[in-house]
């Protein structure tokens, strides 16, 4: 595995986090298809085989906290957690203990105890010698229920005896079997372990087997994580005295510890492991003296930095479970780089630590409602029914406001789709490729229709650059408009969804350049504004065409080629052509998409150039079926060239249900558009975008109308 240090990730919508973690070597190229497809998800049909009455699956977001080094192995946390702010403050934790080598963990063993007790005993002093002097044969019968557990390196390592006494005095023998379960959790194994020792155990006692089965408080396989802070003085004293009191108050004791397991249950479920058993265990373990305290440990240093200490039984596993049946466990299981139960336990205790020092240290400077309230606002943005254009806006102006109540949210929300919000704002437009996709990377024309005030970007003067844009995208934009060091607040109100192929990041930096041209009163042309995207562009793909940038300025259909350099032909239309653009989770990397096709081209050159040149006749009578406004014949000729797309690999089973679905409720055409492998459909919809838009709404899919203003 990579470096777990990935900046900005919090900023990225989630195909592009996706892409991200896969870049840095944390997913798999199979893992990241099956997450942007959501094949990850469990289905019904596999959740009845794993419970009784299944009547659904009920989801819960799926997360990865970056930042993290454990025994100087990086790791990156997957979890699964509904609650706000926990990602957040996991992630800020990790980056600091990160600045001064992660955290240190140890361990002495893993073993699972099972339990057998013994009632009705006449004489428990003599059972227990019994069963002391039995020790060899009861530890060679326990090793010969899984001989397999055995050649592994695992099995059970010791029998231990113990006295307790019943509430109404009556002896009681506990016969304690300590296994090691290898990377298996391993409740199956011990419990198989102290069913097949029972009855030897009742012969020897001579009393009644009364239970036989594993215990949840992991007492044996403890696993201690310590890391060091930097805070200020007055944080750190703080954060201490809060642990302080945590340990004599058991009423603050159940809150500090809930802090602590927020962390490790999350990480528990996204990796299949049984979060109750972990849950009950570490409470269990608070109470071991009897009294009900904190698990953690905070202390000052000789050198005067904060040091914090977390102990936690913990027995997981890295097999067996539901581990096979639930192919989102599995995925996470692999995010976190871990090979071995120990490292993943390792992983846990760490976990544990960071959230527990993320929620003291909310809770002594800015109170714990600060996070949380921040996060709250989305939930009352969605609420409010923010469309996605608008989301983010609305819950930076939430926060601004302090007032995070729905009725807020309601009047914030009028005033942004009014108008009445914004301050120098700019729009620019997105991009639909109607034919010829593919082929214009061999030389061919393609026909593109811009999608009309996509994006508006508005800029005002603060105390600090503020945005949730790519810092280098900001900062060239920013340098190529010869825009000083002062503080500038952006926000960004777009249509578009990232990583669809509809032209987001290049419409993002026309609207940038034009709101700062009006704001500082540059007076730029459209050649100039152009030219800054494409310079933003390049840092965003590398070699890009200036397609999507020209498409954006001027905002006119066009057929274009670029044959080493870019050529293109405006086409003038008074009209914005009947549209209806559809998208759902599937998400295609254009890279991936280009050298897939250049690989199957460099096979068959010679018929690949033909589907290329029917491409080419495609979008050059297009261009004219458009100028003339001819709907119904251009939709044909969107349909052949989604043969041909399909034709040459770069369709999928999910866009091809959209286009059918486009198809059968009216649209004349429909086809991909961009590279494929997933983003998003087009459908030419004449007298039928309300019908074709329902059929797809309903369908779950997300949907875009060119040129309707709400």
């Amino acid at each position: 595995m990579s470096d777990s240090r990935i900046a900005g990730l919090y900023r990225l919508p989630v195909a592009a986090r996706i892409e991200r973690l896969e870049e840095y070597g944390w997913l798999s190229s199979a893992d990241a298809a099956s997450l942007c497809g959501g094949h990850h998800v469990l289905s019904p049909l596999a959740a009845d085989r794993m419970i009784e009455n299944v009547i659904g699956v009920f989801g819960l977001p799926f997360a990865a906290a970056p930042n993290f080094i454990v025994n100087g192995r990086d790791c990156i946390v997957p979890l699964v957690v509904e609650e706000p702010s926990i990602v957040a403050g996991l992630s800020s934790a990790a980056a600091n203990v990160r600045k001064r080598g992660g955290f240190e963990v140890r361990s002495d063993a893993s073993l699972l105890l099972g339990q057998v007790h013994v009632t009705d005993v006449d004489d428990a002093a003599r059972a227990i010698d019994a069963l002391v002097k039995a020790d060899d044969a009861l530890l060679e019968l326990a090793n010969s229920v899984h001989p397999r557990l055995v050649r592994r390196g695992g099995g059970v390592r010791a029998v231990e005896t113990h006295k307790l006494a019943l509430p109404d005095g009556r002896p009681l023998i506990a016969v304690h079997v300590l296994v090691d379960t290898c990377d298996a959790m391993g409740a199956n194994l011990v419990n198989s372990i102290c069913e097949a020792i029972a009855p030897e155990v009742e012969a020897i006692c001579g009393g009644k087997v009364a239970l036989r089965i594993l215990s949840n408080l992991a007492d044996r396989s403890l696993y201690t994580a310590r890391a060091t802070f930097a805070v200020s003085e007055t944080v750190r004293d703080a954060i201490v005295t809060a642990n302080d009191i945590a340990l004599v108050d058991p009423h603050r004791a159940a809150t500090h510890n809930k802090g602590i397991m927020n962390g490790v249950d999350a990480l528990a479920i996204a990796t299949g492991n049984d979060w109750r058993a972990i849950e009950a265990g570490a409470h269990a373990y608070a109470a071991a003296d009897g009294h009900y305290r904190a698990l953690t440990r905070w202390f000052v240093d000789d050198d005067g930095a904060l040091v914090g200490e977390l102990t936690l039984p913990l027995k997981v596993g890295t097999v067996g479970g539901t581990l096979s049946n639930n192919i989102a466990a599995e995925l996470g299981l692999a995010l976190t780089g871990a090979q071995t139960a120990h490292e993943l336990a390792e992983l846990m205790v760490s976990v544990g630590l960071a959230q527990n020092f993320a929620a003291l240290r909310a809770l002594v400077t800015s109170g714990i409602q600060a996070g949380h309230m921040k996060l709250h606002a989305r939930s009352v943005a969605a609420s409010a029914g923010a469309p996605a254009e608008l989301f983010d806006v609305l819950v930076g102006r939430l926060i601004e406001s302090g007032e995070i109540k729905d009725w807020k949210a309601r009047e914030l929300l009028d005033e942004l789709t009014s108008g009445t919000g914004t301050t120098a704002g700019a729009t620019s437009a997105g991009k639909i490729i109607l034919l010829g996709e593919h082929g214009v990377v061999y030389g061919r024309h393609a026909l593109a229709v811009p999608i009309p005030d996509a994006v508006t970007v508005s800029v005002a003067a603060a105390d600090e650059l503020s945005h949730d844009l790519p810092d280098e995208c900001v900062a060239r934009i920013l340098d190529e408009l010869g825009v000083g060091e002062r503080g500038w607040r952006i926000d960004v109100v777009s249509k578009l969804p990232l990583g669809k192929g509809l032209g987001s990041s290049a419409a993002i930096a026309v609207a940038m350049a034009r709101a700062f041209s009006k704001e500082l009163g540059l007076g730029l042309d459209d050649a100039r504004i152009n030219a800054i995207a494409f310079a933003s562009e390049q840092l965003a793909h590398g070699t890009p065409s200036g397609v999507d940038n020209t498409l954006s300025t001027y905002a006119q259909p066009m057929l274009f080629r670029n044959d080493g350099e870019l050529q293109f032909e405006m086409i003038e239309m008074d009209e914005t052509p009947p549209l209806v653009i559809a998208w759902g989770d599937e998400t295609g990397k254009t890279s991936e998409q280009v050298a897939d096709v250049r690989e199957r081209y460099e096979q068959a050159p010679r018929h690949f150039d033909a589907v290329f040149d029917e491409m080419d006749a495609l979008a050059r009578a297009g261009a004219e079926r458009l100028r003339n406004k001819e709907y119904e014949e251009l939709g044909l000729l969107m349909n052949l060239c989604q043969g041909l797309l399909n034709g040459i690999g770069v369709s999928t089973p999910s866009l091809e249900r959209m286009i059918d679905l486009a198809r059968g409720s009216g649209a004349a055409g429909a086809k991909l558009t961009g590279a494929g492998g997933g983003g998003s459909i087009v459908a030419l919809c004449p007298g039928k975008v309300g019908e074709v838009r329902a059929a797809l709404t309903r369908a779950g899919y997300q949907v875009l109308v060119p040129g309707e203003t709400s």
